[in-house]
């Protein structure tokens, strides 16, 4: 799964997810893109599950890009514990994301399995999120 190497700061503050994106909000590399339509936060788990599906619909033919990155730690406390005493230790990591994110891309496939295999991808994440195409693309 993914996960930082190293961080500046072990745990983070939870902080606010205002306004649209505006970096990462174009397709770079493939034809296809997964295009996030509200903020959230997406985890490592969820990211991973949605590779996995795309990559089994598309049958290992073309190429997957994962467009985002979990670097935000998440604390959680233990349960049952009592009120104060600090934060808690961190639980898992995620993806801070905004409205209008490119959060996967795919090339090298026909149109078709592109879109079925978004549709599945996008099932698995915890944010409405569309499939859209490359500017300039026509179907060979």
């Amino acid at each position: 799964m993914l996960i930082p190497k190293r961080v500046k700061y072990r745990k983070t503050q939870r902080g606010r997810m205002k306004g649209k994106a505006t970096r990462g909000a174009t397709i770079s590399f493939g034809d296809f893109g997964l295009k996030a339509l509200e903020p959230g936060w997406v985890t490592q788990r969820q990211i991973e599950a949605a590779r996995v599906a795309l990559t089994r619909l598309m049958k290992r033919e073309g190429k997957v890009w994962i467009r985002i990155f979990p670097d935000k730690p998440v604390t959680k406390k233990p349960a049952e514990t009592r009120m104060g005493s600090g934060k808690g230790a961190p639980e898992f990591w995620v993806a801070v994301v905004k409205p209008g994110t490119i959060l996967f891309e795919v090339g090298g496939i026909k149109k078709d399995i592109a879109e079925e295999a978004m549709y599945i991808a996008s099932r698995k994440l915890a944010i409405k999120s569309k499939m859209v195409t490359r500017i300039g693309y026509e179907a060979s």
